[in-house]
């Protein structure tokens, strides 16, 4: 049984409709990262997971419950992290593990637990003294307290420091390998191509596409070439020297649109080292998570959603027919 399944999933709000037919499922020891644009529906189908929102069709199941119906069941099972708040301000760390811990019936040790989210240096400092970074970490260990079978991870290294960062990426992948199925949203793409086994992104409510970070990377990636090198070169002249477009996608970011055969590498380090141009690095034919997330989603701020009042233009005939329709009399046929 997968730890948790949704099934044609749609969720509206009076005439729009947030989530329309979303289907993928995620399996006990595996990181499942959920990515999208803002009004993607990502937090909508969370919380339908978490059982705080009833699907307005559809199905989910979290362990094989009912998260709405069973959702006494379900709780002591999951664990949440949420990307900011729900922590009393005055609360010092280990006051707040042991508080949630009293809880679970069988909860983490607090003490471990704060050591294991390197913590222990500010067990006795307030919520409201420690810096973003910690709280993140502190938010990650109350998520953990009741030894959740699922834990659902929203945006856990917002605002942590690289150190911070290593240490919540190695306790999501040592969740994993305990078995535990991490559900995980994020906007920092580079978080999700290393810790997660799977991705599902989503985009206006529909899924647009599930894989492992390996197969949606090489998918459509083979003819370019990207390389890093001083912001500003001659793009006109280099495209004449590989016979190909070149762009600066950003300062000091470029792609070449042709295949990174051996001979186009070549000419390309040659160039530049005609150039005296230092060359930062090369990626040949492979696309990284952004660049997959970029090309099949609307990055457009805020994506409006579905509204279930808005129509497809009427054609000709439908219009016509609607109208003879509108003129027949009373009782015909």
């Amino acid at each position: 049984m997968p730890a948790l399944e949704v099934s044609d999933l749609i969720i509206s709000y009076g005439n729009t409709r947030a989530v329309n037919g979303l289907t993928f499922s995620a399996e006990a020891g595996e990181v499942l990262a959920v990515l999208g644009p803002n009004g993607a529906g990502k937090t909508s189908t969370i919380e339908c997971l978490e059982g705080y929102r009833r699907p307005t069709s559809g199905q989910v199941r979290v362990l094989g419950l009912d998260p709405i119906a069973q959702h006494d069941q379900l709780v002591p099972q999951i664990g949440v992290m949420l990307q900011a708040g729900g922590v009393y301000p005055g609360i010092r760390p280990i006051e707040a593990l042991e508080l949630h811990a009293a809880f679970y019936r069988d909860p983490a040790d607090p003490t471990e637990l704060l050591e294991r989210v390197g913590l222990t240096h500010v067990r006795r400092n307030t919520w409201r003294h420690m810096s973003g970074g910690e709280q993140q970490r502190l938010s990650l260990a109350l998520a953990l307290v009741g030894k959740p079978r699922v834990a659902f991870l929203d945006e856990p290294t917002a605002g942590v420091d690289v150190q911070g960062r290593q240490l919540i990426r190695r306790t999501v992948r040592e969740l994993a390998h305990d078995g535990v199925c991490v559900v995980l949203t994020t906007h920092d793409l580079d978080e999700a191509e290393k810790v997660s086994d799977r991705v599902v992104i989503i985009d206006r409510g529909h899924l647009i596409t599930v894989g492992t970070p390996d197969e949606l990377m090489a998918a459509g990636g083979s003819r370019e070439i990207r390389f890093g090198a001083p912001a500003g070169i001659d793009t006109a002249a280099l495209g004449k020297v590989m016979l190909a477009a070149v762009h600066e996608r950003s300062p000091g970011e470029y792609l070449i649109e042709t295949e990174p055969s051996p001979a186009n590498i070549a000419a390309l380090t040659s160039w530049l080292a005609e150039k005296d141009l230092a060359l930062a690095d090369i990626r040949a034919g492979r696309q990284t998570l952004e660049d997959v997330f970029l090309r099949m989603t609307t990055i457009t701020g805020e994506v409006p959603a579905v509204r279930l009042d808005q129509r497809p233009p009427e054609t000709a005939k439908a219009k016509t027919d609607r109208l003879g329709r509108g003129r027949r009399r009373p009782g015909a046929a």
